[in-house]
């Protein structure tokens, strides 16, 4: 499953932002939401399988932690929309400039 599916329940979003303070179980994660735990359970289960989440056993209990791995193609795609919209707006702004200038000119 891509992240960008993943991310876009905001249950999800909120599990990511949480984990991003600091490994959690899913118990303390149940807690912070009112749903139940098998519902928190499948929406930690899509996040692993997007590569978002992984998860460590500690004898009895299951942490969950925020896979750094898993956000390398959420970067990817960020670097490559910057790429996109920085060389737009720099053509724009060298446009906007040249009118200015031409105005200028008229005067």
């Amino acid at each position: 499953m891509s992240c960008f599916v993943a991310l876009a329940d905001p249950t999800r979003r909120r599990i990511v932002e949480m984990l991003a303070v600091r490994d959690r179980t899913a118990g303390e994660i149940v807690e912070a939401f009112e749903m139940s735990g098998p519902a928190i359970s499948q929406h930690l289960k899509v996040l692993r399988e997007a590569r978002l989440v992984s998860v460590r056993p500690d004898g009895q209990r299951r942490i969950h932690s925020i896979n750094p791995a898993g956000l390398e193609e959420l970067e990817a795609w960020i670097a490559t929309t910057r790429r996109f919209w920085e060389s737009r707006l720099d053509a724009l702004e060298h446009e906007l400039r040249a009118e200015d200038e031409r105005k200028r000119s008229e005067s």
